[in-house]
């Protein structure tokens, strides 16, 4: 299998598996819609990393595949390419990406599905599919420039270019960079806290943060208000409160 979920402390990790560059290839893009959705059903999975391994995050997209195919056979397959991607997107749970060296076209594309990104010194991130005569087809047009802003993700997209970590995080492209041995173990802290949170108050402040971004603001207000309603059945809202009340802030435990 190109990608592997793997779970351990609430945390579970797709960990891309291709080597040498990780390429995403169809069969690489079916599985990890696959196992974005098992993350999202299963309950033992509180948070996400998305890690492609000690070198290389993801290079793109598997180019020689891609020329094989003609207008007719792009047209069946651009969907599902999305559709996987959106599943990352879509995990109702903390994701984070693990940058380590190239993040490049769909790799960079994944990463921009994460919630946070934590990269390496030596990680370069792009979308050089006009270098093609492409564009980004994976969300890259769309999540980027929600992300970073439209004039400089244009920049981008325009040109082609790679950027080096410290100019990624100029950018908001990543937000936070660390030596590359650290990158994984960084990601994994920071996915392991919010594991320890309160699940369903995670999934609204996802859900209405991303909705507000994809509407108008009175839709995503009654999306957080109903959100924020809502959370006053649960029992993490009981138990939050009760411990902020008897311990002072910041010392509930929600597992």
């Amino acid at each position: 299998m190109t990608v592997h979920l793997e779970v351990a402390d609430g945390v579970g990790t797709l960990r891309l598996d291709r080597p040498p560059m990780n390429a995403l290839d169809v069969a690489t893009q079916d599985r990890l819609k696959e196992l974005a959705e098992e993350a999202t059903r299963r309950e033992d999975v509180r948070a996400v990393v998305i890690y492609g391994g000690e070198k290389v995050f993801a290079a793109g997209a598997d180019i020689k595949e891609m020329q094989a195919m003609d207008h007719t056979a792009m047209v069946l397959r651009a969907r599902a390419l999305q559709d996987s991607f959106t599943a990352v997107a879509r995990i109702p749970k903390p994701v984070v990406a693990a940058v380590t060296g190239y993040a490049l076209g769909g790799g960079c594309e994944l990463a921009l599905c994460a919630d946070y990104r934590i990269a390496a010194e030596n990680a370069k991130l792009g979308q050089p599919e006009i270098l093609l005569g492409l564009i980004p087809g994976a969300g890259g047009t769309q999540r980027l420039a929600r992300l970073i802003g439209p004039s400089k993700a244009k920049d981008l997209i325009f040109t082609g270019r790679q950027v080096r970590a410290d100019e990624a995080l100029t950018l908001g492209l990543v937000d936070r960079v660390v030596p590359a041995a650290e990158v994984y173990e960084q990601a994994h802290a920071w996915a392991a806290r919010l594991a320890r949170g309160p699940a369903l108050a995670l999934r609204a402040a996802k859900e209405s943060v991303d909705t507000g971004l994809e509407t108008d603001i009175e839709t995503g207000l009654a999306v957080e208000r109903n959100w924020f309603a809502g959370l006053f059945a649960t029992e993490d809202r009981e138990r939050g409160m009760r411990s902020f009340v008897e311990e002072g802030p910041g010392k509930a435990k929600f597992l």
